[in-house]
């Protein structure tokens, strides 16, 4: 299959998965706003919640595994507890090894994002821990629901 490549959408409705991540008052920092870190967390506990529920990835005892091999946040506004973070995913770009993640972090009504977000997973042997590629099942489930 061919690698393919797509822009992060501007919308709620651009994203083939979304899931409402709960802030918590510990998320606030000292200028009144949820942390950076806390949209991380929030990115990749979307990624692989869509893995394991929706894709059916074992990474516990799957025969690969994803690893983040690189990740970058760009913030539009501020978000604060008690706002939750409904993060929207799709697949930015599918190559042989790798799947590049597109989200979009959206609080309250606005359809503007809070911020956008982009994870690279490539996919490996978890004995060797060398890429492998992704697999046909796995990949037909990104290209069908996040494309």
């Amino acid at each position: 299959m061919s690698e393919r490549t797509a822009s992060a959408p501007t919308s709620r409705e651009g994203y083939g998965y979304r899931y409402t991540f709960a802030t918590r008052w510990n998320y606030n920092d000292q200028y009144g706003h949820v942390n950076n870190v806390v949209y991380y967390e929030a990115m990749d506990t979307t990624i692989n919640r869509w893995l394991i529920r929706e894709a059916g990835m074992d990474p516990l005892r799957g025969e690969q595994m994803a690893v983040c091999a690189a990740s970058s946040c760009t913030f539009s506004r501020s978000v604060a507890y008690p706002d939750a973070l409904e993060v929207g995913l799709r697949a930015a770009r599918v190559g042989t090894t790798s799947v590049t993640w597109a989200l979009g972090l959206f609080s309250g009504a606005d359809e503007a994002p809070a911020a956008t977000g982009s994870f690279t997973h490539v996919f490996v042997d978890p004995g060797t821990l060398r890429p492998v590629p992704i697999p046909v099942a796995l990949r037909a489930k990104i290209e069908a629901d996040l494309g």
